[in-house]
């Protein structure tokens, strides 16, 4: 996303996620395992859809509360499209979990109790106005267990 929005979502994450949970920046997941023995046929499809892809304009368009965290509920129908085209491609491997639709989504709180998650909630609703995140391109992390490894960052446009 672009920099003035990741600013924004890293300082909401660092100010509320619990730091020992806080080993990503903020981010939109598109999907959540994609195996890595097809990792060559996954980063030609990515590489091909970010070449392909203008930039993103995503709305945050309201909060949800989680239960134990708040996320912004972001509008995206492109970002949307661009997800459906790469599940339609790797179908055949994707997990249950990946096979669902797209809710678009930072999340800035996780794993709290509900009682705190609630006060983040009511707090941030209470002032929150309606504004632009410009999606940028695309990332692709491995999970080694606890902690991440970036594998590469795609930006549209080439």
């Amino acid at each position: 996303m672009d920099d003035e929005s990741q600013e924004r979502f890293d300082r909401l994450r660092e100010a509320h996620f619990p730091p020992e949970r806080n080993y990503l920046s903020a981010h939109l997941t598109l999907f959540h395992h994609l195996p890595a023995d097809r990792k060559g046929e996954v980063l030609e499809k990515i590489e091909e859809a970010c070449r392909h892809q203008a930039p993103i304009t995503l709305k945050a368009v309201g909060l949800l509360f989680m239960g134990r965290g708040v996320a912004y509920r972001l509008e995206a129908p492109e970002l949307v499209a661009l997800r459906k085209k790469l599940a339609r491609a790797w179908e055949p491997f994707l997990t249950n979990q990946d096979r669902q639709g797209l809710r678009p989504h930072v999340t800035v709180q996780n794993k709290v109790s509900p009682e705190k998650a609630r006060a983040l909630h009511e707090g941030l609703e209470g002032s929150f106005s309606p504004f632009e995140v410009r999606g940028e391109g695309l990332l692709l992390w491995r999970y080694l267990g606890g902690p991440w490894e970036p594998v590469g960052a795609y930006p549209f446009g080439g």
